[in-house]
């Protein structure tokens, strides 16, 4: 049965809940089944649609379409870490969850978000090598330091929300078991505390604040650089190409940090917004990049649209 504040016993310490997305909508909740299954297909079918033409096209075996092709994988993994458990919640009203499984969920959650990020920065540092040391690109940007690269960037993720997860894993809740969220989302499973998380909030402020600042300083600085280089390039076609290159990945950096930037200001903004409100913000900045990213590189990149379009050929034939 599931407990309010009203009613919450506070000797008690939860270890199961119960997810409630978009709680204003009570019964109602079984109309955002379509739209977001709907949403979730054309995800998995954009995403994978990448994945598959890189993976199967010999001549896109390069480190910049094998990262652009690990980000869509990860971005497919993170819209299935939240959609499908959030549909059957909606579909059956079954919503009960463990807290252990709830710390895995929000681990995952956290570490693919990380994760999405520190594949952008690799990113930055392949087109800085490509643009600024384009005789020496095949030599320096070999498949053992892409891989030790991903490995960095893995280990980093991993380190920015493991904190995170095993403060969470301390506290002790008795407020209510009832998550007002479609997922276990850290802030939302906090409020249902019932001691100090001062902690807490401050370790997960700072891990956030820290990487944020750091990850937007190296990107910053990457990209005035190779902007440098690639004006200095004599040939105005290559000279475009680069910078239209750069161009694609700076359209996924903005989509990236500008939804979860703009949902964390939202969020602390619109205290008084409802539930429902809070809900939809954190839908926006898990799911907009996995849904525009494919798009911005199967349309802005032409080695991977030239093939999409030969597939689409033999399809239609």
């Amino acid at each position: 049965m599931m407990e309010d504040e009203s009613t919450s016993n506070f000797n008690i310490s939860y270890t199961n809940f119960f997810l409630l997305g978009f709680p204003g909508l009570k019964e109602s909740r079984t109309l955002l089944v379509l739209p977001f299954f709907f949403l979730y297909m054309v995800i998995l079918s954009a995403n994978g649609l990448i994945v598959y033409v890189v993976t199967t096209q010999r001549s896109l075996h390069q480190p910049m379409y094998a990262l652009i092709s690990l980000l869509l994988a990860v971005n497919i993994c993170t819209a299935t870490t939240v959609v499908p458990a959030m549909l059957f919640s909606f579909f059956t009203n079954f919503n009960h969850i463990s807290l252990t499984h709830c710390l895995f969920q929000m681990f995952f959650i956290y570490f693919l978000l990380a994760f999405d990020c520190n594949i952008l920065l690799v990113m930055a540092l392949d087109r800085y090598v490509a643009i600024c040391y384009p005789l020496r690109y095949p030599e320096i940007m070999t498949g053992q330091l892409l891989v030790g690269l991903v490995g960095v960037a893995v280990t980093g993720s991993a380190g920015i929300v493991v904190p995170v997860i095993v403060l969470a894993s301390k506290v002790q809740f008795c407020r209510s078991n009832v998550i007002q969220h479609f997922t276990c989302e850290h802030m939302a499973l906090m409020k249902l505390s019932c001691g100090d998380i001062s902690l807490n909030k401050t370790v997960g402020l700072a891990l956030r604040v820290f990487n944020r600042v750091l990850d937007l300083l190296l990107l910053t600085t990457s990209y005035t650089r190779i902007t440098h280089a690639a004006f200095r390039i004599s040939s105005g076609g290559a000279r475009s190409k680069a910078l239209h290159t750069c161009g694609s990945h700076l359209l996924v950096i903005i989509t990236v940090y500008g939804s979860t930037l703009s949902s964390s200001i939202v969020y602390r903004v619109a205290r008084t917004a409802s539930q429902d409100v809070h809900n939809l913000l954190s839908a926006f900045y898990l799911l907009l990049p996995c849904l525009v990213n494919p798009v911005i590189y199967g349309a802005r990149t032409k080695e991977i649209r030239q093939h999409l379009g030969k597939l689409f050929q033999r399809a239609e034939s």
